[in-house]
């Protein structure tokens, strides 16, 4: 395992263990004929001569007993790094989908890590759109432009942050922001049965997110909508909300919650 500047990197057998789908040699039985298989740990070490490396992987329960489910790895560049002024660090992630059933393509998407907090952060659509491969024609040098186009649009990501940093919310801003929040982490139904004190949500944890600015606003909404925690009651019952396991549901609120954030600079 590599340590660079606090980033661990997973090895081969820490990646097995965490997403054993990532090294599944054979495609799904119900595949077509046409389906081209290539193993995501081939993209793993394609990545890696890029200078892009593991730092975390998971995959989705499954039924049958084919390791072949949708799976997600997340890559880090140690060398390419966002240092805010205010002493914020950040860190550009690649996200990685992937499936071994003929259900998905190779999906590419940009991603923020925030060091404070550790925040997992997937970039807007509106900075980066989903960059797709097929398994049918996946080559190296088709990766590698690939990988080069999202690293080159990094500077967009960094203005949109700017932006929010830039800006700043008075109190009803704020809490209608944390209530179309909760929109993106509940569904209608849920909303209508549940009550929520929203300024657990507002509520500073920790020095590095004081202030009004759309940044830590949407830093510290974004960070309990996702580890759970808080309180809410339906009827007269009081529960507490649990964490967001599911990868693809954490990726779309994260995405959700950062085009909202944009709202609000745009």
């Amino acid at each position: 395992m590599l340590n660079y500047q606090g980033t661990e990197f997973k090895s081969n057998s820490e990646i097995r263990t965490l997403c054993p789908s990532v090294f599944t040699e054979v495609p799904a039985s119900n595949v077509s004929q046409h389906y081209t298989h290539i193993p995501t740990i081939q993209v793993i070490e394609d990545m890696r001569s890029l200078g892009w490396d593991v730092v975390d992987a998971k995959q989705v329960k499954a039924r049958n007993t084919q390791v072949t489910q949708k799976h997600l790895v997340v890559f880090r560049n140690p060398n390419v790094v966002i240092d805010g002024e205010d002493g914020d660090v950040v860190w550009p992630q690649i996200l990685l989908t992937n499936s071994h059933d003929g259900k998905s393509s190779f999906q590419f998407q940009a991603g923020l890590f925030r060091m404070v907090c550790e925040n997992g952060l997937v970039i807007s659509t509106q900075d980066f759109e989903k960059v797709k491969m097929r398994h049918m024609g996946y080559s190296f040098s088709e990766l590698q432009e690939q990988i080069r186009t999202m690293v080159e649009r990094l500077p967009l990501t960094v203005e949109s942050m700017n932006k929010m940093k830039q800006v700043q919310l008075n109190e009803e801003q704020m809490v209608e922001f944390a209530n179309r929040a909760l929109e993106i982490r509940f569904d209608e139904a849920q909303m209508e049965r549940i009550v929520i004190d929203i300024n657990q949500l507002l509520e500073v944890e920790r020095n590095e997110d004081k202030g009004d600015d759309v940044w830590v606003v949407f830093n510290r909404i974004q960070e309990k909508l996702l580890n759970g925690g808080f309180n809410y009651t339906t009827g007269s019952k009081s529960r507490k909300a649990r964490r967001v396991k599911n990868f693809q549901q954490d990726a779309r609120i994260n995405s959700e919650l950062f085009d909202l954030a944009l709202e609000y600079v745009n």
